[in-house]
């Protein structure tokens, strides 16, 4: 081999290296990407004692982000008894795989509940979640 052929070979594998570096950084991109978010809230009004100050609230605020097959709900609403068990079920009934929970109380009437799932088949659940998770946290509301 001369020097030519072995600078030649050396420069179409630094191009192939290039190429493959640009579609591995591609398919990172659209991995790490949020393919959808939805957000949905719903008003209510809290009044302090003296009626002088009305603050806003919103409650249940529900969230969910779909990246790929991964789904992270994050909602927050109003303590009540047997309300995860509830969302859970929900979440069971859209064939959604729970691969972590975190429920942490928010002062002393209010639940913040991160739920990350695996979607186990091809489909669109951002609506359906989002209205099953309303009906079971905001029924009340």
């Amino acid at each position: 081999m001369d020097k030519a052929s072995i600078i030649g070979d050396a420069i179409e594998y630094l191009e192939y290296l290039q190429e493959r570096v640009r579609t591995l950084e591609e398919l990172q991109t659209a991995n790490e990407t949020t393919e959808s978010t939805v957000v949905v809230k719903k008003k209510s009004q809290m009044v302090d004692g003296d009626n002088s100050n009305t603050d806003e609230i919103r409650f249940p605020e529900i969230q969910a982000r779909v990246c790929g097959k991964n789904v992270l709900l994050k909602i927050q609403c109003e303590k009540r008894k047997g309300l995860l068990g509830k969302i859970l079920g929900e979440v069971d009934k859209l064939d959604l795989a729970v691969v972590n929970i975190a429920v942490a109380p928010f002062g002393s009437l209010t639940l913040d509940i991160s739920i990350i799932t695996k979607v186990k088949y091809n489909c669109d659940h951002n609506l359906f979640i989002l209205i099953a998770l309303w009906n079971c946290c905001g029924s009340n509301f």
